[in-house]
């Protein structure tokens, strides 16, 4: 990724909270950064646990060391990256004035989930959430788990019927995937579509020799 001079395009809260799938968290940021797009990164201390475990990236605890470490992987302008803590209740996110009114969380955790829909804004991740529904803006929750109980399907569907939308990381197989990373980019490439982003990830049904 090379690095831009000119203002972002967009801004966009991403989240990573404890659930399995940090491979698809990873995937949105690089290619939201290789867009050219402000995002607002907030990180569970569960969520540094999974990113070690299953995708072998230890992200440092610190907020402004972690934005370094990312702007340095990614290659990106210092100014298209900012994470913060989990107590950072001055961050632009907290704040319906300041904050995108868009955001993904990806992984999303059924705790995360359950906090969200019962408004707990315990942490920064759930406050920005809960920002995003008040302000009648865009929230994306990228559920990974399985099998799913009665509480879980309840806290979507009441999710649901406040207008957020409900995207279970489950990958298709009609594009023929050949390995791992195909089927984290149809995920991702449904999130992009969603936040009504380009992509070229996966051919869309009925193109592409499908």
């Amino acid at each position: 990724m090379t690095e831009h001079s000119s203002e972002p395009r967009a801004e966009i809260t991403l989240a990573f909270t404890g659930a399995s799938g940090a491979p698809y968290g990873w995937r949105l940021l690089e290619l939201l950064l290789a867009q050219h797009i402000k995002v607002h990164l907030l990180i569970s201390s569960a969520a540094r646990v999974v990113f070690a475990t299953e995708h072998d990236i230890k992200l440092a605890g610190a907020p402004d060391k972690c934005t370094e470490q990312l702007v340095a992987h990614f290659h990106c302008a210092p100014e298209l990256i900012s994470v913060y803590g989990k107590d950072d209740w001055f961050s632009p996110v907290a704040s319906g004035s300041a904050a995108p009114k868009k955001m993904v969380v990806c992984p999303c955790s059924t705790g995360t989930l359950s906090a969200i829909a019962q408004g707990a804004s315990d942490n920064l991740i759930e406050r920005a959430a809960d920002v995003v529904l008040k302000e009648g803006g865009k929230l994306i929750l990228v559920v990974r788990e399985s099998p799913l109980s009665a509480i879980h399907l309840e806290n979507m569907l009441k999710l649901s019927r406040l207008g957020v939308c409900i995207m279970p990381a489950a990958p298709g197989f009609y594009h023929q995937p050949t390995q791992l990373s195909d089927l984290v980019d149809f995920m991702v490439a449904r999130i992009l579509d969603q936040l009504g982003l380009s992509q070229q990830l996966v051919a869309r049904w009925g193109y592409g020799g499908q």
